[in-house]
């Protein structure tokens, strides 16, 4: 891949233990919706890219069934080496394939290009200072009449209530951090636009509410998920100063009470979009 920052990617929140089990408890409260969004009929030949630890790839797996196949390309070793322990230790290594390589360069065959029933991706284009070049990969990966799936965030569409102190301050930092690598963190509100710009057709768009409340099943988690996203940024904000690191921790602490306020809720969803590539 290119290294020019106009198109190599850069993940600010690192590849450390914590941040892998945050990913992991993501998957764990996304996957089902997103797979119903996804609509997969068994038998369908599915690409995966930016599959990460593979929990959302095995479940896409496991839904096309043994007459199916599903690959999934990581750029990043670790996650990749994860992605194949996990699979293997559930029994489902034989049901799935995972390669590294990245997004921009997938590695498949020239046999392989534009054979698949379904290219899909979730939270990679808001990585990637040029998403437009993604999805034409992903067109590129499909067969005439299949389908491209993406989903991914819009970080202006974020409600925790009530405000914890020192958020707003903490979250525009957050954002910025984004835009400093020249990376869009808005880019869900873009997913119809990407997916014509890169002629598809029948284009649909929905999202997945990725939020909760106190006394609700999951909500710990999600929170959970929220102050470990902007903790893993940390020295992305502090490094190219975009905040201190007393109003930093102020932001934390904020968000670790609010975490335990008796009415505290987040109000969240993330944006899906569909297109199909022409006959």
């Amino acid at each position: 891949m290119d290294n020019d920052m106009s198109e190599s990617s850069e993940y600010i929140h690192g590849s450390s233990p914590e941040e892998q089990h945050r990913l992991s408890l993501l998957n764990d409260i996304l996957n089902v919706a997103c797979l119903k969004e996804l609509n997969l009929r068994p038998g369908e030949k599915v690409l995966d890219f930016g599959s990460g630890l593979g929990q959302f790839t095995r479940l896409m797996a496991r839904t096309v069934g043994g007459k199916g196949q599903v690959v999934g390309v990581e750029r990043d070793q670790d996650q990749l080496s994860q992605a194949k322990r996990l699979a293997d230790s559930s029994g489902e290594a034989a049901f799935v394939e995972f390669r590294q390589g990245d997004a921009l360069e997938p590695p498949l065959s020239a046999a392989e290009w534009g054979t698949f029933d379904l290219a899909h991706t979730r939270f990679l284009l808001e990585h990637v200072p040029r998403p437009a070049l993604v999805i034409e990969q992903m067109v590129r990966s499909v067969r005439p009449g299949g389908r491209v799936f993406v989903t991914d965030d819009d970080h202006g569409d974020f409600r925790p209530w009530p405000e914890p102190q020192g958020f707003q301050t903490l979250w525009r930092a957050y954002v910025r951090s984004y835009e400093m690598l020249g990376n869009d963190p808005y880019v869900g509100r873009r997913l119809v636009s990407l997916l014509q710009d890169g002629g598809l057709t029948s284009i649909r768009n929905s999202c997945v509410f990725f939020g909760g409340c106190a006394g609700n099943e999951g909500f710990q988690a999600i929170a959970d998920n929220l102050i470990g996203a902007l903790e893993g940024a940390k020295e992305a904000i502090l490094s190219g100063e975009l905040l201190d690191e007393k109003s930093f921790h102020a932001g934390m602490d904020g968000l670790r009470q609010w975490k335990a306020h008796p009415s505290s809720a987040l109000w969240y969803s993330a944006c899906c979009a569909e297109g199909f590539v022409p006959h």
